[in-house]
């Protein structure tokens, strides 16, 4: 597909048709860098353990968070100072 680069401001853009977008699951953000002599756009990568604290807190909260699998020391603990 062709398209035209824009002025924006004192950028310059180009359009994304919506199903293009829906397509490719982009919202609101993109990562963009050149590889060669391409412009590449891709999905934002999802931060490792975002939310993780959120849902920590709330499984707190409702006194959910006993071990599931119980203590299961090693061997050697026993001799570590803490």
């Amino acid at each position: 597909m062709k398209t035209t680069i824009r002025r924006m401001g004192n950028s310059h853009g180009v359009l994304i048709p919506k199903p293009i977008l829906t397509q490719l699951g982009l919202e609101d953000e993109v990562d963009m860098q050149v590889e060669g002599n391409a412009l590449v756009i891709r999905r934002p990568q999802k931060k490792a353990r975002a939310g993780w604290a959120d849902a920590s807190r709330s499984l707190a909260a409702s006194k959910d968070d006993t071990l599931v699998m119980g203590e299961f020391p090693n061997a050697d603990d026993a001799g570590l100072e803490w």
